[in-house]
């Protein structure tokens, strides 16, 4: 595209500090590869993604990066978008579920302690939308088949079972139990996995090299979808 692009990196928003300097970090080891770009959040603090698309009228791709497509995804940022009445901005699909984030999951299992035996439970923040559930579900699949065992699902707020129900139930003698974090930055949800009765909890997925990839995928693709509508 040779008219000028600007790249918005749409996250969540937690209080936690480390979780908001993991995000800006996350930006930045995207933009070393794409170019400049800004970031917004959907929740807790600034700015928002409509505050961003109402600065200027360049033609923008903006990237949820959230790990299943559930309000934010369907209808907050595309709510920012039509508030701010941008006239070219273009809202990709979302970091997440993808089979490229298997190779994260499974290296931070690792760095918690992984053990032959162990079993593991895919933690999820949850979402009142059942496709966002559906999607975790699809992620806990992928796990499953790399991992070759069964790999249940647990949420933290919206959703059913929770996580530690999941835990509690298939908890037996002798047998460890570990949480994949299907999250993406530290913060509160994070902090309630270590809550849930497991024997270890692994890393959000942070600044995996899966992520970073599958993010610059994501902007490339909405480059050339504003492309096509010139």
């Amino acid at each position: 595209m040779t008219e000028p692009v600007r790249r918005i990196l749409v996250a969540h928003g937690t209080r936690s500090a480390h979780g908001v300097a993991m995000v800006r970090q996350l930006a930045d080891a995207v933009a070393a590869r794409t170019g400049p770009l800004d970031v917004a959040f959907v929740d807790v603090l600034g700015p928002s993604p409509s505050d961003l698309l109402r600065e200027s009228d360049i033609p923008t791709v903006l990237v949820p990066a959230f790990l299943a497509a559930g309000y934010h995804v369907h209808t907050d940022v595309p709510g920012h978008v039509a508030r701010s009445g941008h006239p070219r901005a273009v809202v990709t699909a979302p970091l997440g579920p993808d089979p490229a984030l298997v190779g994260a999951l499974v290296r931070r299992l690792d760095g918690a302690g992984l053990r032959p035996g162990d079993a593991v439970v895919l933690g999820a923040t949850g979402s009142s939308d059942p496709h966002a559930r559906d999607d975790v579900r699809t992620m806990a699949g992928h796990l499953a088949a790399r991992l070759g065992q069964d790999v249940p699902v647990g949420f933290l707020a919206a959703g059913v079972p929770t996580v530690a129900d999941v835990v509690a139930r298939i908890r037996t003698p002798g047998h460890r139990i570990v949480i994949a974090a299907y999250q993406l930055a530290d913060g509160l949800f994070h902090a309630r996995l270590a809550e849930a009765g497991a024997d270890a909890v692994a890393a959000p997925l942070g600044l995996a090299p899966e992520v970073i990839d599958l993010l610059v995928t994501r902007f490339a693709a909405g480059t050339a979808e504003l492309d096509r509508t010139r």
